[in-house]
């Protein structure tokens, strides 16, 4: 999927907002436990209610992974049910030597067609590049993230500037603002002016919205730009909305809250 198609689903939606089916098997609702690929049950039924308020769909391939060969035969049949309208990330964080990241960038662009999955940064260029080599493909890098540990190596000063300010300086000159993004924590709002101005023109991928506390409102005012350039993705909030069989619904309640509020905030 390329930028321009993005930003205008975005327009249309009047929404940026990523749904993230980071389906948790133990958490899903119990009338649903004993069915056949119980997971996909759940992420059709969330895709159903919420597709028309999103933009983007993100899988943690984590939760799928931890299942064997049943979790990747659910992950392949989710992204085949996400509709071709909408962004499609697999968060799986990868990022290693050039051969292993040729390997990866095959596995979730071609045998599983995902338009973009999120890396690692840390072993540089060559564990980035074959991600990019893929036309329409996008390359999600970790930047700024919103856990605990990020002080220990994100937030390291170097030479009067963050290491992760450096990172993402250094890793926007191997791509371009139409096969790179970068992954910024919800709860670090304040930081994503000072980002702005080393990349003032790429898509920022945000999480932490929700459960971990970030702020929509925050999130928006400071990272907004003319052609919107957020993907703001909400995962528990959305989908453990609720526990009935009326779960769905519930989540689609709160899907239109934040696509509400976003359609005040976008100003396209």
């Amino acid at each position: 999927m390329n930028r321009n198609y993005l930003i205008q689903q975005i327009k249309e939606k009047k929404s940026y907002l990523c749904v993230g089916l980071d389906t948790d098997i133990e958490k899903i609702p119990v009338h649903l436990q004993s069915r056949p690929d119980a997971a996909f049950q759940f992420n059709k039924q969330i895709i159903d209610a919420t597709k028309d308020l999103c933009v983007a769909y993100k899988i943690n391939s984590a939760f799928y992974e931890a299942q064997g060969v049943k979790g990747w035969e659910t992950l392949e049949k989710t992204v085949s049910y996400i509709p071709s309208t909408h962004f499609k990330i697999a968060d799986a964080k990868r990022g290693d030597i050039g051969n292993t990241s040729h390997q990866y960038a095959k596995a979730f662009f071609e045998t599983i067609p995902f338009d973009a999955i999120t890396v690692a940064p840390y072993m540089g260029s060559d564990s980035i590049k074959p991600f990019l080599d893929y036309g329409n493909k996008w390359t999600i890098v970790l930047g700024l993230t919103s856990n605990e540990g990020s002080k220990d190596f994100e937030q390291q000063k170097i030479n009067d500037h963050f290491l992760y300010e450096e990172i993402i300086k250094k890793t926007a000159e191997w791509g371009t603002n139409e096969n790179l993004m970068f992954v910024v924590g919800a709860t670090k709002a304040a930081e994503i002016a000072s980002i702005r101005k080393i990349i003032p023109n790429h898509f920022l991928l945000i999480p932490g919205v929700g459960f971990q506390g970030g702020s929509l409102a925050e999130v928006s005012k400071y990272g907004l730009i003319s052609d919107c350039g957020l993907l703001v993705n909400v995962s528990r909030a959305i989908i453990y909305a609720g526990n009935k069989e009326n779960f769905a619904q519930e989540a689609r309640g709160i899907a239109l809250e934040y696509q509400t509020a976003m359609e005040k905030y976008l100003k396209l």
